[in-house]
């Protein structure tokens, strides 16, 4: 297991916890997250953990799978705000501490007609 992956572990958990102390502990001083789907940026520690704890809505999240490499991970995670569900998709970079994250929010659509010969909806 990386110390990336352990990293990354602890952020979600975190996060999760509201633990904001144990949160920003996970991130380095000068760590970038993007949101390319807006097209904002946040960058430090400090803006990026008053923008978790200002996040509106009582959410939660739920880790559905890791893969880590050296330097990089990858998470799905499963996220709930009230009656809203979600799955996003989150990258991550850095070593013992996180130095970058960009955040994928896809929101679910119906499919296009005319492919349902080839598919099998679950």
């Amino acid at each position: 297991m990386t110390d990336l992956r352990k990293t990354v572990e602890r952020f979600w958990a975190a996060a999760e916890a509201r633990d904001w102390d144990a949160f920003a502990g996970t991130l380095a001083e000068d760590v970038v997250y993007a949101l390319p789907q807006t097209r904002e940026r946040i960058t430090g520690r400090e803006r990026y953990v008053q923008f978790n704890r200002e996040y509106p809505g009582d959410w939660h999240l739920r880790v559905e799978r890791i893969v880590a490499e050296p330097g990089q991970v990858v998470t799905w995670l499963h996220f709930t705000v009230g009656l809203e569900e979600m799955y996003g998709i989150s990258f991550f970079t850095g070593t013992d501490r996180i130095t970058s994250i960009t955040d994928f929010w896809p929101e679910p659509y119906e499919p296009p007609a005319g492919r349902d010969h080839l598919t099998e909806r679950y």
